[in-house]
């Protein structure tokens, strides 16, 4: 398990969510429309900045008292895992009852998780006390909000959850602002940030040309064009660097057919 270190933390929060989906699309690794939460996830706090962190997932029921037997997790237990992660924890829950009939969190919930590092939380369920959270700055992503706590309890922890559509497994590195929530593989993390910075600075060049007054059609498409020429050059380097070590997977994969 390779950490994620508080630079690169901090390098991939530099930027907004939808630069990393961009960015992310440029190593080809995944479909363009995977990878993301749809639109029933979204910021309750818009204000609040991008969020990175290590997928600390669970499930989460509320639509009747547990029987005794079942309850295979608690909060409590969440924390101590956390230690488990490779970065820092970004709590997330499936809610399984459908629809959701309680809120999947509060402010003590949230406030003890910030305490423990954790750096935000998302639902597919819903979630309550959104002033008191706001207030301590603690980023929430939720499928809406509802009064009450209901019978909550945590059924089961670090299991494979899909949450706003998008399947999440304990560790992966999640990216969230106001915009939503994408995963970043976890081969391509550390690469992401100078990619983005090459990126937004090729996107500049185009915003530039139109703010600095009186653009036409001809200019536009020319800035465009060049706009294109910088991404496509950024993508054909990715593909270049990543080139060998596809080679050299191939010739692994073929030497243990031949082993087995």
């Amino acid at each position: 398990m390779n950490k994620l270190d508080r630079t690169l933390i901090e390098a991939l929060a530099s930027f907004d969510t939808p630069t990393i989906c961009n960015v992310v699309e440029l190593f080809d690794i995944r479909p363009c429309n995977a990878g993301f939460m749809d639109s029933r996830i979204t910021a309750a706090f818009p204000e609040l900045p991008p969020a990175v962190g290590c997928a600390a997932t669970a499930t989460f029921r509320s639509d009747a008292p547990p029987p005794a037997e079942s309850v295979y997790g608690s909060v409590a237990e969440q924390i101590e895992r956390f230690a488990e992660l490779s970065g820092p924890a970004f709590v997330v829950f499936q809610d399984l009852d459908d629809p959701p009939r309680s809120a999947t969190f509060g402010e003590m919930m949230c406030t003890a998780y910030q305490k423990f590092g954790a750096v935000g939380l998302i639902t597919g369920g819903a979630g309550r006390d959104l002033d008191q959270v706001r207030a301590i700055g603690f980023p929430v992503f939720t499928g809406g909000t509802i009064v009450a706590h209901g019978y909550c309890h945590v059924v089961d922890i670090h299991v494979p959850v899909r949450v706003g559509g998008l399947p999440v497994h304990p560790d992966d590195v999640l990216h969230a602002d106001r915009n939503g929530v994408t995963s970043i593989p976890r081969e391509i993390v550390t690469e992401v940030p100078g990619v983005a910075r090459e990126y937004v600075a090729a996107e500049a060049s185009l915003l530039d040309y139109l703010n600095a007054g009186d653009p036409t059609p001809d200019g536009y498409r020319e800035a465009l064009s060049e706009l294109r020429r910088r991404i496509d050059e950024l993508r054909r380097r990715i593909a270049a660097k990543t080139a060998v070590p596809a080679t050299l997977n191939i010739a692994r994969n073929r030497r243990n057919k031949q082993n087995d």
